[in-house]
């Protein structure tokens, strides 16, 4: 019986309970889950060249005749040599293994090999390093357009082109259609078969091409209907009638709103009074107020009965705005409380109790806000900041927290996203966008310094400090590296541990200088910021765990070490815990990288204070893979599309997925069965529930 999409990788040919381990690391344990891995690149193999003409600046495939018996050397331990002599007629070539001992049986003199590599030339002598290799008339791997997958240890790539040309040759019979007819039609889209055939084994590249562009649309498509449908459930669902206005509010804070946070207000108090579930973001830059906005929320909430819930991606960052949280509300009755993971014992107790009860109007935390244990009496309002730092799985169990009526939710973040992103990683939100800054906040002047500058940027760290200022070191690691600092500044990441230990031995003696990163417990943290709060530290080394929220009006300048290594939207963050108080403020980058890509990024940043702006930049210079870091907006992944490359796709498929939307909501229509399907599964795999 032929193999099917469902049939066990364990049951293919070479395939044993070992490798079918290693496989699970890729997710993949079927044929149909190998249909779906699809390549990251590809390698032009269908050139063949004659060894005389061979190219020097790109890998090709010459046909030889082994001359030689193949030679072994054993340079040292671990380490052999497989030297190899082959000829086609017009030349000779000296093929070099490494480490493949195999070799030696493999090849035999006068049979011909396929080989696939860089042909290097030193005068008149011809040179191969680890090419790839096929016998000469078998050949599956050489003489095409070679795919090239995301591996994991112990899986090579000849394994899964292996695997992948099974998938292609025998399960692409009755591949189901999920795309309907009339889209495909209107999109002028091939077939799937045609798209999945030709991801893996293009004939062609223009053939590639007409089977990604398939692919795109569809992934795209399938995201924005579910997206959709997100965005009307939540709409449709009812929510609690919550009064308040602005206007009350605003006589309860210390400072006039800004024109940005008033409309901010007024936007979620029509949300409120609408009797439909509130889901709406909060964007705006760093330092644009949107605490207030979210103290506005929780205000509402507890006049009208109900509990809110914030949550914060970091103890940290939940602790300051229970501080902040607590000042702005305590005088109008509000009862604050903070829950993290530092809550232990007796004192967990006692505050769980009161939540339950009802005895606390808003709490503050993080993911331990809904944990196993913590009830809410009547839970009205979720506000997450930050919003990118949580998956779609931790937003939806705390809303579950709120019964039968769902609870409101508000969003905040301080990363401004590409306007042209936002389509998509939003698209089930509603957005106020703050545009405005607090009056007095005077823009962080950047400059950018290579290492020849280090020297000077010490000096500036004394002047500031001498006037009485504070100062942010930021490195991209925290544990000791390689590097030694007698190889000099700059040869390697800067390490917070040990860069901190040498900035207080060698080079700040005579201040007082600490450090914080991720890794310290709970109470470390917080007593090393509330030491730098208070003005017992004069310089701080840390990490990005000071890249959000952390406010002291004091410090006056951020270095930043490594630059290059960080988005510009992460160093815009950074920049932005700076320039909170009176003093003027500065951001210097420090990079060793003489690359210009990475040096147009930095100064970018230099240029402009707009965050909007530096995000579109980021977007274009470095494409959303490293937007957000690790994954860490909770949005399904994306397997082929790209938004920076596919953007004018990505506006294509979000118009036609919401016509399609528009006429069929739940998708109800035979013909859209499929589609519903796939819709459920890509968000069902990412913790979004679809009834």
């Amino acid at each position: 019986m032929p193999p099917t999409r469902e049939t066990p990788l364990t049951e293919l040919p070479g395939v044993g309970p070992q490798r079918a381990k290693k496989l699970e690391k890729l997710g993949l344990r079927t044929l149909g889950d190998v249909l779906n891995h699809l390549p990251q690149r590809y390698e032009d193999r269908r050139e063949c060249c004659a060894l005389k003409d061979a190219p020097q600046d790109r890998a090709c495939c010459v046909s030889a005749m082994v001359a030689e018996t193949p030679r072994v050397s054993y340079i040292r331990r671990g380490l052999s040599l497989v030297k190899v002599k082959a000829v086609d007629g017009t030349a000779t070539v000296h093929i070099t293994f490494f480490n493949q001992d195999y070799i030696r049986e493999v090849m035999g003199r006068g049979e011909s090999f396929i080989f696939f590599g860089i042909v290097e030339r030193q005068g008149n002598l011809l040179s191969m390093t680890n090419p790839v290799f096929e016998r000469e008339g078998a050949a599956r791997t050489t003489g095409l357009i070679m795919p090239v997958y995301p591996l994991t240890a112990g899986i090579s790539n000849n394994l899964l082109a292996g695997l992948t040309r099974r998938a292609v040759d025998d399960c692409l019979d009755g591949l189901p259609e999920a795309l309907p007819a009339q889209v495909r039609k209107e999109h002028k889209l091939c077939q799937t078969q045609f798209a999945r055939k030709n991801i893996h084994y293009p004939a062609d590249f223009e053939q590639l091409a007409v089977a990604r562009r398939r692919l795109v649309f569809e992934e795209l498509f399938v995201l924005t209907c579910g997206l959709a449908q997100l965005k009307k459930r939540r709409t449709a669902g009812e929510g609690r009638v919550m009064e308040g206005t602005p206007e009350e509010f605003s006589a309860l804070l210390p400072f006039v709103p800004t024109g940005a946070q008033r409309r901010a207000m007024e936007d979620i108090a029509a949300d409120l009074r609408s009797g439909k579930a509130m889901n709406r973001l909060v964007q705006g830059d760093v330092g644009s107020g949107k605490t207030a906005v979210a103290a506005f929320g929780a205000w509402a909430a507890a006049k009208n009965g109900v509990q809110c819930a914030l949550m914060a991606p970091t103890e940290l960052l939940a602790e300051q705005h229970a501080r902040t949280m607590g000042a702005l509300l305590s005088p109008a009755g509000v009862r604050v409380a903070l829950l993290t993971g530092g809550v232990k014992g007796k004192e967990k107790k006692t505050l769980l109790s009161a939540l339950a009860a009802g005895e606390i109007d808003l709490v503050v935390g993080t993911h331990a806000l809904f944990s196993q244990g913590v009830e809410y009496r009547e839970l009205g309002l979720v506000i997450a900041d930050e919003q990118h730092r949580f998956g779609v799985a931790q937003r939806s169990a705390l809303v579950e927290k709120g019964g039968a009526v769902p609870p409101h939710v508000m969003v905040m973040s301080a990363t401004p996203i590409p306007r042209t992103l936002a389509l998509i990683i939003y698209g089930d939100l509603d957005v106020s966008v703050m545009d405005e800054m607090p009056p007095g906040r005077t823009p962080v002047a950047t400059f950018l310094v290579g290492e020849d500058k280090r020297q000077r940027m010490y000096g500036f760290v004394r002047k500031q400090v001498r006037e009485g200022r504070q100062v942010y070191i930021v490195c991209p690691s925290v544990e000791e590296n390689a590097g030694r600092w007698e190889d000099g500044p700059g040869m390697d990441l800067k390490a917070v541990t040990a860069y901190a230990g040498e900035l207080q031995e060698k080079v700040f003696p005579d201040l007082r200088v600490g450090f914080v990163h991720g890794k310290l417990k709970s109470k470390e943290k917080e007593a090393v910021m509330a030491s730098f709060a208070g003005g017992a530290l004069d310089v701080l080394v840390s990490t990005t765990v000071i890249e959000v929220g952390v406010d002291v009006p004091n410090a006056s300048l951020m270095v930043v070490e490594n630059a290059e290594r960080f988005g510009l939207s992460q160093l815009h963050q950074l920049r932005g815990r700076v320039g909170r108080g009176k003093h003027q403020s500065f951001c210097v980058l420090v990079t060793a990288s003489r690359s210009g890509t990475a040096r147009e990024r930095l100064r970018a940043l230099c240029a402009t204070n707009d965050g909007f702006q530096i995000a579109e930049e980021d977007l274009r210079l470095r494409g959303p893979g490293d937007f957000f870091g690790k994954r860490q907006h909770g949005l399904p992944q994306l397997k082929v599309a790209d938004f920076a490359a596919d953007m004018e796709l990505l506006k294509e498929a979000r118009s036609a997925a919401e016509e399609l939307i528009a006429a069929d909501p739940e998708l109800k229509k035979p013909a859209h069965r499929l589609l519903k399907k796939k819709v459920r599964e890509l968000f069902e795999e990412n913790g979004a529930l679809f009834s």
